[in-house]
């Protein structure tokens, strides 16, 4: 049984959920786009994926105030063959959240969810995924002729 692969009007391949999860599952580190006095900010995060939801350690600052608040965030991670011309980019919106301290001694023990940088009283944050879109750059011969 073949898939079919539907393409966006710029001749991207558009990316299923089930397929976004696993390409999300498949690099470590992606960005993090919330609100932050205003203005958007964008952070660099290490993550894992637990089912369907993006968990990341922080210390007390930006992210760890917006995910107090419940802000609605957007979480984005790719990875891009410059060579090659071909990758793939995930875009996951959802709302941000403190993962209870009972929760994330659960989850510490069952993931390797760690900060790479040295945080003083660490606590994990997640994002419940509520919508989620990628996009595949595909090699040439692949693309169709014209855009979907």
């Amino acid at each position: 049984m073949t898939m079919a692969h539907h393409f966006d009007h710029s001749r991207l391949e558009i990316v299923n959920r089930s397929e976004c999860l696993r390409l999300l599952r498949s690099v470590p580190v992606g960005r993090l786009v919330h609100t932050n006095g205003g203005l958007p900010a964008v952070r660099l995060v290490n993550f894992l994926l637990d089912g369907d939801t993006i968990v990341f350690s922080t210390g007390r600052g930006d992210k760890f105030r917006a995910a107090e608040r419940g802000d609605v965030v957007a979480f984005e991670a790719d990875e891009v063959d410059v060579d090659r011309h071909v990758g793939w980019t995930v875009t996951a919106i959802g709302h941000l959240s403190v993962v209870s301290d009972e929760e994330a001694a659960e989850l510490r023990h069952t993931l390797p969810v760690r900060s790479w940088l040295p945080i003083e009283d660490a606590r994990l944050v997640r994002v419940g995924v509520e919508s989620v879109h990628g996009r595949r750059l595909v090699p040439w011969g692949k693309r169709p002729r014209e855009g979907g």
